[in-house]
């Protein structure tokens, strides 16, 4: 009885995976669930009822501030809560899904997928911004075609404008971090909404116990990353003070975060 020779699979000549077809592939996977489909819909939609809806507030009212930084301000607080929830869903899916094995299998370099992730959570959380601001020039147009007085781009419109484009990129970078972090879209989810909005009620909470010049003001300064985004809507008036407060607290809500969730992302054991 003779035994067959063992068959070795030479893959040395094998091309890697282009990092083109990564990314066609995560940005299939941001829409071909219903749960990510349904997410995108919403964003799109919901941004546009709240810019018509404050258009027909400022024709109604007789408005005379309306610019259009006005309905990027409403854009913004739309995004900056559904962006980062799509950031957090393509980074989990992977692993609520149990399909890291297949894609794990296919590339394995954790790394290029995980950067892939992140080009295609940029690319999408930008022409979000994009979108939001062609409705925004259109509601803006119709204002001043029903005889509002409205501004195009002056000095607050561009610094509401660029703050919105940065204020977006920070929020998505927040729920990659978390779901990088938790691996779970559930926990991700609740973390980031917590992070949203009860931490920075402690911190108003904090300020009016000890007082608005107290140590705990002048921390507060350096990690509420809430507060210190609000800034960027004033862009040009931001001081070194305003942007090492930004910077600090980035490292803390986003840097960290993301560092143990990109570690854990490359050692994690996939089953």
């Amino acid at each position: 009885m003779t035994t067959a020779p063992a068959i070795h699979l030479d893959v040395t000549n094998t091309d890697p995976v282009p990092l083109s077809r990564l990314l066609r592939v995560e940005f299939r996977k941001s829409y071909d669930t219903r749960a990510g489909f349904w997410l995108l819909f919403s964003i799109g939609v919901i941004t546009l009822i709240a810019e018509v809806i404050t258009l027909i507030v400022a024709i109604t009212q007789d408005l005379d501030n309306v610019s259009l930084g006005t309905f990027t301000a409403v854009a913004a607080v739309v995004t900056s809560f559904l962006l980062p929830v799509l950031a957090i869903m393509l980074v989990t899916t992977e692993w609520t899904q149990r399909s890291a094995m297949v894609t794990f299998s296919l590339e394995s370099r954790r790394s290029r997928v995980v950067w892939s992730k992140l080009l295609v959570a940029f690319v999408l959380s930008l022409a979000s911004v994009v979108f939001a601001i062609v409705v925004g020039v259109v509601c803006n147009a119709i204002f001043a075609a029903a005889g509002g007085t409205t501004e195009w781009w002056n000095q607050d419109v561009r610094d509401g404008v660029i703050g919105f484009v940065i204020s977006q990129s920070l929020g998505m970078l927040v729920g990659f971090a978390f779901a990088a972090l938790f691996l779970n879209t559930a926990a991700a989810i609740v973390v980031y909404f917590a992070f949203s909005f009860i931490v920075p009620t402690l911190f108003e909470v904090g300020t009016a116990v000890f007082g608005e010049h107290s140590w705990f003001a002048d921390l507060r300064k350096w990690i509420d990353f809430n507060t210190a985004q609000n800034k960027l809507f004033e862009l040009s008036t931001m001081s070194g003070a305003d942007w090492a407060h930004l910077v600090v607290s980035s490292l803390i809500w986003v840097g960290i975060p993301l560092v143990f969730g990109l570690r854990r992302i490359l050692r994690a054991e996939v089953k």
